[in-house]
């Protein structure tokens, strides 16, 4: 199973972009998506943007994903 996180898009440069993923700066490709303006959000997979999406799409992922995190440490409680 892949796994794609948003991000948003912070700054570009080339086909390189500055992300913010929950509040950690991170360098990716854009290579794929090169559209991608600051202030996009888009679906990351192994360094790379594969997508861009909306914000409110952006969000609700993020959710997920946070929610499924905490079920899995809920999981491994005693």
């Amino acid at each position: 199973m892949c796994l794609a996180i948003p991000a948003l898009v912070k700054s570009v440069d080339g086909f390189n972009a500055e992300v913010e993923i929950g509040g950690i700066q991170r360098n990716i490709s854009i290579q794929l998506t090169p559209e991608v303006q600051k202030g996009d959000y888009v679906l990351i997979h192994t360094g790379y943007s594969i997508s861009i999406i909306d914000s409110e799409e952006a969000e609700e992922t993020m959710k997920l994903l946070l929610e499924m995190a905490d079920a899995e440490e809920s999981l491994m409680q005693p």
